[in-house]
């Protein structure tokens, strides 16, 4: 059981087991419909100790994220990669259930995620792309050797930081209790910084930088968009909430609302792509994770379904589903008919155009406008988590 070509291993036993049920009075079709429950559970069976295992483990993670949800968090963002949730999903779980969850900061984060006094979990550098482990670990060092960073250009002269280092760490965030991101990286493009020479390092001259020009604030859209491309998560608003008015002038649900909605209705939702799977079992039917500002569906794309939309299964973060709503006692699915990328909506499976309320903006110009704004965003989300089955992941 529960190994490659099970099916066909238990198969060649049939004879045997009639023989044996024969011996002891069951009758052939009874001794059939008891033998094609034991081929169906051997490709997907595991044995008893493994199943205890998991029993345990399951039951220990549900006590720690129910007693200790801080800690939980922070310890499973110091294990990626690891699990079925990627980091941006976990960070989002712990903020619906009420941990607060604070971005890096030079004057504040460690290497590693961390937890603050006040139960606060705080992102680590370490979660910076380009910083590199190297880089974290001597700001840290540096901060605690010579106490908290006073600006950009204190912190590159003590950490020793590249230009490009640099950069990273400001447009995570990291910097931004020094001052608006596009002033500090224009800062920190004019500071002089220490050089390796033959026989040591020499030093920079401590210039002043002179005043930096009025540049325009960035706006929340921006910010979130360079915390995903920095930090590959955000701790502010999910990107649905921030498109959510457009989304419900077209008559997208959230999937809060699914729990209001009848079985059978048809429904739009939209969001990010967590995880897809492929079970083996499955007869081809592919599942995707989406996700919210409020939580999670699973949706259900049958096989007719996911060969015509095989490549935007695969592969698109951003999505919108087109389809009914299945509810079946406390599970909540959707039947998938049609996908879109999120921001490219086609007209074929949409609504009337519609006016969003108290905007002058047609049905046409809202479609771009959202395009727009996806459109970053699409290239830096965090890629899903893929389940599949070996040679049968397609």
């Amino acid at each position: 059981m529960s190994r490659r070509r099970s099916r066909e291993a238990m198969v060649a036993h049939w004879h045997a087991f009639r023989d044996g049920a024969r011996g002891r009075g069951v009758e052939e079709p009874v001794a059939r419909r008891v033998f094609e429950k034991i081929v169906a559970f051997s490709e997907f069976g595991f044995p008893k100790a493994h199943a205890a295992a998991f029993g345990l483990l399951a039951y220990q993670s549900a006590w720690l994220r129910r007693h200790y949800p801080a800690e939980f968090l922070c310890a499973l963002l110091n294990e990626q990669p690891m699990g079925f949730y990627p980091p941006a999903s976990l960070v989002r779980d712990a903020q619906r259930r009420g941990v607060e969850v604070r971005g890096t900061d030079v004057n504040a984060s460690l290497a590693p995620c961390s937890i603050e006094p006040d139960a606060v979990v705080r992102i680590g550098l370490g979660y910076v792309r380009g910083l590199g482990e190297p880089a974290a670990l001597s700001l840290v060092e540096a901060r605690e050797q010579g106490g908290p960073y006073s600006d950009v250009a204190d912190l590159v002269r003590r950490a020793g930081l590249s230009l490009p280092e640099c950069e990273r760490i400001i447009a995570a965030g990291a910097c931004d209790g020094f001052g608006p991101r596009r002033e500090q990286l224009w800062r920190a493009g004019l500071i002089a910084r220490p050089e390796s020479t033959r026989g040591g390092r020499q030093l920079a001259l401590d210039l002043e930088l002179g005043a930096t020009p009025s540049l325009p604030l960035p706006g929340a859209w921006d910010e979130l968009v360079a915390d995903y491309e920095t930090t590959g998560l955000s701790v502010r608003d999910h990107p649905l909430a921030q498109l959510r008015a457009g989304l419900t002038a077209r008559h997208f649900v959230t999937t809060a609302a699914l729990e209001h909605i009848e079985s059978g209705t048809p429904v739009s939702i939209a969001g990010l792509t967590v995880a897809r799977q492929r079970p083996a079992s499955a007869k081809g039917v592919v599942f995707l994770l989406l996700e919210d500002e409020h939580g999670l569906v699973n949706l259900v794309l049958f096989s007719d379904v996911y060969e015509k939309h095989r490549l935007l299964a695969r592969t698109e973060p951003l999505l919108e589903a087109h389809g009914k709503l299945e509810r079946r006692e406390r599970n909540i699915n959707v039947i998938v008919e049609h996908l879109v990328p999120l921001g490219t909506p086609s007209r074929s499976v949409l609504p009337t155009a519609l006016r969003p309320v108290g905007s002058s903006q047609t049905f046409e110009e809202l479609a771009v406008a959202v395009g727009e704004d996806v459109t970053r965003l699409r290239a830096t989300a965090p890629g899903a988590h893929h389940f599949g089955s070996g040679r049968g992941r397609r």
